[in-house]
């Protein structure tokens, strides 16, 4: 799975790798409506050309000739705009507002150890010191780049990356924080007929998921395009999955054999969501197997899973979990 943020980061290395000047914009400010939010990028190359955007259209070609101007002295350059309400709607800024944005070299070194953090899903933070340009790419516990951070500066980094927002670090803003982050998970047991409206639903929800299913007549290519699929035992893929904070796990096949060992193994993780499919009835058979194997903490499955919608298809009932799903993801656990 790719994103748009990904696409602009490897462009440019591309350029950077093609021996071309290269220079990152990033909106690290908005006040009022802005058309781009923090963390934004654009990316410039010495010819011109560029991708990404940081506005809705009204202030790049500005943002291309200072990083141009970047390219050619090394320095980095903190821009802001402003547009009244009046001429707001012709310039793209809907409501009026301002926006700063940030124009920098960006080290070989440093971007690809961003891309290879975001190749292998780690969430990743990159701390740029806005008066002289020094950077930290905080990336699974190791740090790199040319800027230091206390333990104090460490542990609001980790707030950020914990919030899941980009922003000015905690009490001191000549330090901005971009936070990029994998997808969140979704771990769905049962290649069952939600799960093939399900899977699409969530991937285009930004979700990477997994389809684990041992029956391979039902976990199959042809079931499921473009879906990564798992015939393990739901035990053996959930141990190897390791679901994190950032996942969700749903049961949908109704079989004891299949749903409890991935439904133990989840309650054994911090997975942000844990649903199983079923009538209320075998819901309450469900949480007294669970119970009697020494299961703790039964609140956290929702059961049955989704949203009560009144949704009946398999295509309604699976908008119904996406929706639980992502709800829990923002809200927290209650709904």
């Amino acid at each position: 799975m790719t994103n748009d943020c990904d696409d602009i980061l490897r462009q440019l290395r591309d350029w950077q790798r093609a021996g071309q000047g290269t220079a990152l914009a990033t909106v690290i400010r908005t006040w009022g409506s802005s058309p781009r939010p923090v963390g934004s990028h654009l990316a410039v190359e010495s010819g011109g050309g560029f991708v990404g955007s940081v506005s809705g259209g009204c202030i790049e070609g500005a943002v291309i000739g200072e990083a141009r101007a970047t390219m050619a002295d090394g320095r980095t350059r903190l821009l802001e705009f402003g547009v009244s309400d009046e001429q707001a709607w012709e310039v793209g800024l809907a409501c009026g507002g301002r926006v700063q944005v940030l124009v920098q070299p960006m080290s070989g070194p440093l971007l690809d150890g961003l891309l290879a953090a975001r190749a292998d899903n780690v969430a990743v933070a990159l701390v740029t010191r806005l008066d002289d340009g020094r950077q930290a790419l905080l990336a699974g516990g190791a740090a790199s780049g040319d800027l230091a951070l206390d333990a104090a500066q460490l542990a609001a980094v980790g707030d950020r990356l914990k919030g899941e927002q980009s922003g000015f670090l905690a009490g001191d803003e000549n330090l901005f924080v971009r936070v990029y982050l994998g997808a969140p998970r979704l771990l769905i047991v049962g290649a069952v007929h939600i799960a093939q409206a399900l899977a699409p639903m969530a991937r285009l929800a930004g979700y990477a998921v997994t389809v684990i299913d041992p029956r391979r007549a039902f976990a199959s290519n042809e079931r499921f395009s473009d879906v990564a699929l798992s015939d393990e035992w739901p035990d053996e893929a959930m141990e190897r999955l390791a679901p994190d904070a950032r996942t969700a796990v749903v049961t949908l096949t109704h079989d004891p054999k299949l749903d409890d060992p991935a439904l133990l193994a989840a309650l054994a993780s911090p997975a942000f969501y844990i649903g199983a499919l079923g009538s209320t009835r075998t819901h309450a058979k469900r949480l007294e197997r669970l119970r009697e194997q020494g299961a703790a903490n039964l609140e956290r499955i929702h059961g049955p899973a989704g949203l009560d919608l009144g949704g009946r298809s398999p295509a309604e009932i699976a908008v119904a979990v996406l929706a639980q799903i992502v709800h829990c993801r923002y809200h927290g656990a209650a709904v």
